[in-house]
């Protein structure tokens, strides 16, 4: 056993002595978006902080705890905020909340967050599904000994975003007339927001969107064989695209504007999920 899995096992442990609640579905809430936990029906949460051996979220907007409830029938634990890279965890760190939602049963992971637009036709306050990603600048979250207990040395990643649970997210904002693009989103390592030169370079290696999370919380998924869906809400235009400068607070702004529409949407992707489950069952 190594030592990274024995971490994850002493927080899973900690977890379950605070709640026998098991998820079906785990959800990231990126910045801006943390109101959607608020509005669950809550049976449990619990801190970053109170787990031993747990990075903490230090980021402005990120509350940093995981709510376990349900979300229109479907049982799933979010995580409200993330760690980040740039707040100085390792890669392998970033993903422990992914790694430990799979451990308390989560088979599926629906990963959100705001991002920039490097495509010219988007405009912030859309919403693009994630058909793939280009990890730029951060290590993979895999390096290291394996943690065979997840998953194996050299897990595929041909499809990182289910392509069953893409259909599933646009078969749900058809049906709440919300319009969905479908792009490549593209991580950063962060802090800073990226150049305008960076962002051609970007444009050229296939990117549609970036942002400083993401692909590696879905990388981990993959390995632990979970099935993965990616919704950014484009907050900005990215450098060079506009003469306005970036900030953080813009971001969250139109995050939060974007609220609504993002809450009603991966709500009804969080139906689907159960009435495929109910299906199943039948």
């Amino acid at each position: 056993m190594t030592e990274a899995y024995s971490k994850l096992r002493r927080a899973a442990d900690y977890a379950r002595e605070r709640t026998a609640f098991s998820p079906r579905a785990a959800l990231v809430l990126g910045s801006g978006l943390g109101a959607f936990a608020d509005d669950m029906e809550e049976v449990a949460s619990i801190g970053y902080g109170e787990l031993p051996g747990f990075p903490e979220s230090t980021v402005e907007g990120h509350r940093g705890r995981f709510v376990f409830g349900y979300e229109r029938a479907t049982p799933v634990v979010v995580m409200q905020g993330r760690v980040h890279y740039y707040e100085g965890y390792s890669a392998e760190e970033t993903v422990m909340p992914v790694r430990l939602a799979r451990l308390l049963g989560a088979e599926t992971l629906i990963l959100t967050n705001s991002a920039g637009a490097i495509n010219a036709d988007y405009a912030p306050g859309d919403f693009m599904l994630i058909c793939d990603h280009i990890l730029r600048g951060v290590p993979s979250p895999l390096i290291g000994p394996n943690i065979g207990e997840l998953g194996p040395r050299f897990p595929d990643m041909s499809e990182v975003y289910s392509g069953e649970l893409r259909k599933k997210a646009r078969d749900a904002a058809a049906r709440l007339g919300i319009a969905l693009r479908e792009g490549v989103y593209l991580q950063t390592s962060g802090p800073n927001f990226e150049t305008p030169a960076e962002i051609r370079a970007y444009r050229a290696l296939g990117a549609d969107a970036v942002g400083m999370s993401t692909a590696c919380e879905a990388i981990a998924a993959r390995h632990a064989g979970m099935r993965v869906c990616g919704v950014s809400c484009v907050s900005n235009l990215a450098a060079g695209m506009s003469s306005a400068p970036l900030t953080h607070e813009d971001v969250q702004t139109a995050a939060a504007e974007a609220a609504p529409r993002f809450r009603a949407l991966i709500s009804e992707l969080l139906s689907g999920l159960q009435r495929t489950a109910g299906a199943a069952g039948a």
